[in-house]
This record gives C-alpha cells, sequence and structure tokens, in this order.
C-alpha cells in the first residue's frame, strides 16, 4: 500500500487551476522530492494531503486512508514540518514538543526526541531565544513525534548551518531505513539530488516529470555540458558561433559549454586551437538537478512554492 496516491487530483481556484489532473505515487520507505517553481501547485498538492483544502476533483489516499474521511487517523500517522511554522515565544522547546506528543495521542520522551534532533541541551530554553536554524530543528522533533509512518518536509533546510544541514539528512535516512515515507521539498538542489531516491516536479500545475535523478537526466540528455580547459580563453574564440552550441561560460581559463549535438565537442576544440588557445583537457558535465528543472519547466527560477493563497502556519493552539 502506497503511503501517498492521488488520482486525477484536481484544485481549481475560480477560473485558476492550482493542481490538473495529477497521478502521483510514493512509496513507503522512499525519499520523494517535490519540485516546481513558484505557483507551480506543489503547496496546494500538501494541503490537499493534509486536508488543508478539499479538492475540486480527483481522489488522495495518506496510508491507505482517504484525508477528508478520516482526517484525525491521518494526521496521528503523519509528521508535518511546514514551510511557515508558529511557535510561543514564552515556551520551551520541552513543552512544545509535550504538546505535540499530546496532540498525536503519544507516549514519545520530548527529551529523547529534543536529543535526536540536538536540541538536549536547549530543552528548557525558551523559544523566543532560539535561532531560525535551532527552531526549524524544533518543527523537525515535532514532525518525529509519534513514530510517523509519513513525514512531510515543507523547505527542512531553511536557516540550518551545515551541521544542522547533516543533521537532517542522517534523521531523513534514518527514517527512510525504518520503512517510513518521506515527501520533502526544497530549492536547493544539491540536497535534494543527495537525498532523494526520487523526484516529482510540477510546473502550472501539472506533474511533468516522476523518475530518479539519473533517469531524469537522460530525458534531457539532448542538451550536454561539458567543460574545456586551456591556457588561456582568447578574447574572440568564437565558440558561441559553433553550429550546436547552445551557450558559452568563460571564466579562469575554462570554457563551459552547453550543446545540443554531441558532435559539437570536437568542432569547439578545433575552433578554440584555430584561435591559438592550447587545449589542456576537456571534460563532461552531469546534468545537475538545476538544469534538468529548468529544462523540463522552462524556468530558471529555483524557488519552490505554490500559490500566493497557500501560505500556512501552524501554531500551538
Amino acid at each position: 500500500m502506497p503511503a501517498i496516491e492521488t488520482r486525477s487530483l484536481t484544485k481549481q481556484y475560480g477560473s485558476l487551476h492550482a493542481v490538473r489532473d495529477v497521478d502521483l505515487v510514493v512509496e513507503r520507505g522512499e525519499v520523494f522530492g517535490f519540485l516546481g517553481p513558484n505557483g507551480a501547485g506543489k503547496s496546494t498538492t500538501i494541503d490537499v494531503l493534509l486536508d488543508l483544502v478539499r479538492p475540486t476533483s480527483g481522489s488522495v489516499s495518506v496510508l491507505g486512508r482517504d484525508p477528508q474521511e478520516e482526517p484525525r487517523a491521518v494526521r496521528e500517522r503523519v509528521g508535518v514540518l511546514p514551510e511557515a511554522f508558529g511557535y510561543y515565544g514564552d515556551a520551551t522547546a520541552r513543552d512544545h514538543v509535550a504538546f505535540a506528543v499530546d496532540m498525536k495521542r503519544a507516549t514519545a520522551d520530548p527529551s529523547a526526541v529534543l536529543e535526536r534532533v540536538g536540541l538536549a541541551d536547549a530543552a528548557d530554553r525558551r523559544v523566543e531565544g532560539f535561532s531560525k536554524g535551532m527552531r526549524q530543528r524544533l518543527g523537525l522533533a515535532m514532525a518525529l513525534v509519534g513514530d510517523p509512518d509519513l513525514l512531510i518536509l515543507d523547505e527542512p533546510l531553511a536557516g540550518l548551518d551545515p551541521t544542522g544541514a547533516r543533521l537532517l539528512r542522517d534523521v531523513v535516512r534514518a527514517e527512510r531505513d525504518r520503512g517510513v515515507a518521506v515527501f520533502l521539498s526544497s530549492h536547493i538542489m544539491d540536497q535534494v539530488e543527495t537525498l532523494c531516491d526520487r523526484v516529482g516536479i510540477m510546473n502550472q500545475g501539472e506533474l511533468v516529470a516522476v523518475d530518479d535523478v539519473e533517469r531524469l537526466r537522460s530525458t534531457v540528455a539532448r542538451q550536454s555540458t561539458f567543460v574545456v580547459t586551456v591556457d588561456a580563453v582568447p578574447d574572440d574564440h568564437g565558440v558561441a558561433n559553433v553550429d550546436g552550441v547552445a551557450d558559452v561560460t568563460a571564466r579562469d581559463g575554462t570554457l563551459r559549454v552547453s550543446c545540443t549535438d554531441a558532435t559539437a565537442k570536437a568542432a569547439v576544440v578545433r575552433r578554440l586551437e584555430a584561435a591559438g588557445a592550447t587545449v589542456l583537457d576537456v571534460c563532461n558535465e552531469s546534468t545537475p538537478l538545476e538544469e534538468l528543472f529548468v529544462a523540463l519547466t522552462g524556468s530558471n527560477d529555483e524557488t519552490v512554492d505554490g500559490p500566493a493563497v497557500e501560505e500556512r502556519t501552524v501554531t500551538m493552539a
């Protein structure tokens, strides 16, 4: 049974299709990266999964349950770290985790949960004195309460220093190994690439690609990138005029060349040598996730977000 399954999921706001006919399956025991430019419909999709927004049409299943019909049962088995998270400044970290324990009717020890996210020493400090990264860790701790079967993490790396980011990666991988499905959105492309088993890319309300990163790379292999190292870059090298070359960037004795024709590589080398350069090295560059994102969506906006109406703030009540 998948952790998340949507069929023909559609959400309209008047004439705007925030989400259109999305078929998505996220399996247990995998880390699924969810990406999309501003207004792509990613946040709307998350809100539907959590029954914060009702779909216009289509079906949704979370851990085998319909979140509209059994919202409490779903939320007790799902850990959520939203992008916008509210805290009580005069309450301690322990108070916040204890609140999450009560809300989920769990039996977790707040001290143990806080230790897992590196906040054991700050358990009894008031949250108003926490840095953004510490608050992000606290939000992760609250999401982990009750050993959920599904984690939904919206921009979880925001505000984290390198130590905090490494801790989060360790937690995510440990949860995956435990059989938990992790649904993770992030605009930090290299983190998504290193963490996720599969990636889904939303654009204009539609799911335009779902696959692992390597296979997604192959879908845009028609445009490859290579780096040429020379003794000195000629002022008038003319590489941009070579047939099949889409883009050229020169910096510090190297030229990064993107081409739509694999045979252009040899022509580029010949053009540089004709311009008086000595070619020292030529190496292929794997297509990074950011380039895949741009190729599939036509957007150079790395930010992963949804329509403005979708901003969510979770507070203690």
